[in-house]
């Protein structure tokens, strides 16, 4: 789930770091470690148990909470995986961006305002159909099926189109379409087209399975509970993502490094225009005070908070995680990231 209710302050939680720098003739001895000023920055003003960083291939830490291999719910994140694929059947011409739901899943989006003939599949790429999030209704604690989501999410009138709303619903609605166009679902055309091909062989959608692969930590609310089982179906194909530093770390590099869609729909995805450029489809853009501008996701659910951020050409890409629903201020989110993509300062 997304980043939207904020806790200015952290409880005690663990912290993992990945970084990969790939800039051409870059090595492990040249990649741009994070300093150690820049680690408390991770945190939480010192709270903490267990700091992570990955720089060019290596792999450090404070403690031995987390480790390099542990597979983790990375929540929102699944949303640019699923964009890459719709965006890859877009390119094989299964459909367009242009199509109404309607064309592909007649009758579903109907009621309260919401008509599924109005609204095409890119709306809801860039969140700006106006449906509702049904996780705004069952705070992600309820397991649906995605019928069930659309639902919870029809029994309310649907926001202005065409304005930036950030809704899971949308991402459900598409893991439809998915399945309608494919005869597969989204699970699998997701392996098939990407997890396989990059041999992304800690990262998988565990459907209803309650438990997390091995080898994994123990993941807490930020309250201090452990809820390291979950359903992810509170999530479905908006949040249901299962993955690793390294996993994603390689996804975003072959994804912003043209190796997953065709040089037309990387354009498209990256396009932010209709949500005065803060999101394109999938993926979002983070602007630093340096000028340069970051791409990625973030993803909340139950025990987990994950940030991918990268640059334009995927050279350089940050991610990292806690096993605590806890979340960094923004402030200090933003800085973690200009310490890492500003090296020379925050000027321009």
């Amino acid at each position: 789930m997304p980043v939207r209710h904020i806790r200015h302050t952290l409880l005690a939680l663990s912290l993992a770091v990945a970084l990969l720098f790939l800039a051409p003739g870059s090595s492990p001895a040249h990649a741009p470690p994070l300093s150690n000023a820049t680690l408390p920055l991770f945190t939480g003003e010192g709270k903490a148990r267990t700091a992570a960083l990955l720089s060019g291939g290596r792999f450090a830490r404070t403690g031995t909470a987390i480790r390099r291999a542990d597979r983790f719910r990375a929540g929102s994140v699944t949303k640019t995986l699923l964009a890459t694929v719709v965006l890859q059947l877009a390119a094989a011409h299964r459909l367009s961006l242009s199509d109404p739901v309607e064309r592909h899943l007649p009758g579903l989006i109907r009621g309260h305002g919401n008509d599924g003939r109005a609204l095409t599949l890119r709306s809801l790429l860039t969140h700006t159909s106006g449906l509702r999030d049904f996780a705004a209704d069952t705070r992600g604690r309820v397991p649906l099926t995605p019928r069930q989501a659309i639902r919870v999410a029809l029994t309310h009138s649907p926001s202005p189109p065409g304005r930036f709303a950030y809704s899971n619903t949308n991402y459900v609605v598409l893991g439809m379409v998915i399945e309608e166009v494919t005869g597969h679902s989204y699970a699998e055309e997701a392996e098939r087209r990407v997890i396989r091909p990059l041999r992304l062989t800690g990262t998988s959608f565990p459907g209803s399975r309650t438990t997390l692969p091995a080898p994994h930590g123990t993941s807490y609310t930020a309250g201090g509970r452990e809820v390291t089982e979950v359903d992810p179906r509170v999530a479905g194909a908006a949040g249901e993502l299962v993955s690793t530093l390294d996993d994603l770390n390689r996804f975003y590099a072959a994804l912003l490094g043209g190796d997953l869609l065709p040089p037309a729909q990387l354009r498209a995805m990256l396009d932010t225009t209709a949500t005065d450029g803060t999101y394109g489809m999938g993926i979002d853009a983070v602007t630093l005070p340096c000028g340069t501008t970051v791409w990625g996701h973030d993803g909340r659910i139950t025990g987990s908070y994950v940030r991918v951020a990268a640059t334009r050409d995927g050279h350089h890409v940050l991610t990292y995680r806690t096993d605590s629903d806890a979340l960094v201020a923004p402030s200090t989110e933003r800085a973690l990231l200009t310490a890492e993509f500003c090296p020379n300062g925050s000027t321009p």
